[in-house]
């Protein structure tokens, strides 16, 4: 079982935190005390990507560190509930990538690594930067996102401009639809699965408040939501693909001409179509609202547990945040993904043009992570609402102030525990 990077934004960054101790424990399992000519040694672990020569990338730049013996780990299968596991031992990695969550926060099993970021923190992709309690707890690897494609032959045919708004989405999605082409693909469940929190953003709202609210208890969410429901009736959207929304088949053979994706799908469609393609965010919706893409990352954290934190700490920073090369490296040699580093993002060469320098744009002005504070029981009530709302006709405003209450819930449990 392999991963891409594309998984973690698939599922919201979120980290189970089930598993089996010998599952977290598997393989090389005994700590190592001495490296070389006396240095520590380091144990790193990352999951396995799917994206062919990552793993050679990530222990060539461990080999290349000269303060420290760096042993990297390349962990199959559920990565996720490994680590969690392992962060309940001695036994765990010193540095592994991983969400942070808020349960590794409030259990203590990470390292505040807030100083490492001293200078550059404003160089980072704001939306990536994970802060608790106005702490820094992982460094941003890569960014990965998800937006729209839109055919530029078949809106030209069809006389239909961009959307810019959810309305203009809409409108444009039943004008597109024709016998053997749909207008929009939002994933074969008509979006319920993957849009997550983007309509909210889009209307103005937000997931939780700064304060740690509820964002969204206002009627510009049922509004907005419902307007999903209307593509789900008006059968501009297309359903029963022979592959779901992350791949982008569909849009590439004509099935439709729009569809939501992810970034890491722009070099296939490129080289399918060319430049008949272009690249949009989810549109604004109301006078309140802006455009929205959801972006998510790993991040290097520091394991508790680790007797070296400070060899740890400072090989994350040599690597994250001083070797930029490194840091393109792993973003555009293996996949197609964003350095999380702004000014690496403006300058990279396969990210200057076109609809991937579009991409970078939004994702920089636009882009959004799920908050630490959005916990799965609160991502699964809205979830859950959400496809209620689309594929069931459920009423919006009902199904809102459902969500509103049991994410007030959630958020008041797991704050009493800061």
């Amino acid at each position: 079982m392999t991963f891409s990077r594309r998984q973690l934004l698939t599922t919201g960054g979120g980290l189970a935190l089930t598993g089996t101790l010998a599952a977290a424990c598997g393989g090389n399992s005994g700590r190592e005390e001495d490296g070389k000519a006396g240095r520590v040694t380091l144990r790193q672990w990352y999951h396995q990507y799917g994206e062919a020569g990552v793993e050679q990338a990530v222990r060539r730049y461990a080999a290349a560190y000269d303060k420290a013996d760096v042993r990297v780990q390349w962990r199959p299968g559920a990565y996720d509930e490994q680590t969690a596991a392992a962060l309940l031992t001695s036994s765990g990695p010193d540095v592994f990538e991983g969400g942070p969550t808020l349960d590794q926060i409030q259990g203590g099993q990470i390292v505040d690594v807030t100083d490492l970021m001293a200078g550059v923190k404003d160089d980072f992709n704001p939306a990536v930067v994970r802060t608790y309690q106005d702490k820094v707890w992982g460094i941003p690897q890569v960014v990965d996102m998800q937006l729209l494609y839109y055919r530029k032959s078949l809106l030209s045919e069809a006389g239909v401009e961009p959307p810019k708004t959810l309305d203009a989405l809409v409108d444009a999605a039943g004008r597109l639809t024709t016998k053997k082409v749909k207008g929009l693909f939002l994933g074969n469940d008509g979006g319920a699965g993957v849009l997550g929190g983007t309509p909210l953003y889009a209307a103005g709202l937000r997931l939780v408040t700064e304060d740690g609210k509820v964002g969204f208890d206002d009627p510009a969410a049922a509004r907005t939501l419902g307007k999903l429901r209307q593509l789900y009736t008006d059968k501009s959207l297309l359903l029963g693909a022979p592959t779901d929304w992350s791949d982008p088949q569909a849009f590439i053979q004509g099935l439709t001409a729009i569809q939501w994706s992810g970034l890491w799908a722009l070099p296939a469609v490129k080289k399918a179509l060319g430049e008949d393609f272009g690249v949009l965010p989810f549109p604004r919706d109301g006078s309140a609202g802006q455009p929205s893409v959801p972006v998510g990352a790993y991040g290097a954290a520091v394991n508790s547990r680790s007797r070296h934190q400070d060899e740890a700490k400072a090989y994350i920073k040599w690597l994250w945040v001083d070797r930029g090369d490194y840091q393109e490296d792993f973003a555009l040699s293996y996949g197609f993904h964003i350095p999380a580093r702004v000014s690496l993002a403006k300058k990279a060469a396969k990210l200057r043009e076109g609809a991937a320098a579009d991409a970078v744009s939004f994702a920089t002005g636009h882009g959004y992570a799920e908050p630490l504070l959005w916990t799965p029981a609160s991502k699964s009530a809205y979830q859950d609402a959400l496809s209620r709302i689309i594929k069931d006709g459920a009423n919006p405003d009902a199904e809102v102030r459902a969500v509103v209450r049991a994410a007030g819930r959630e958020l008041q449990r797991v704050q009493r525990k800061s």
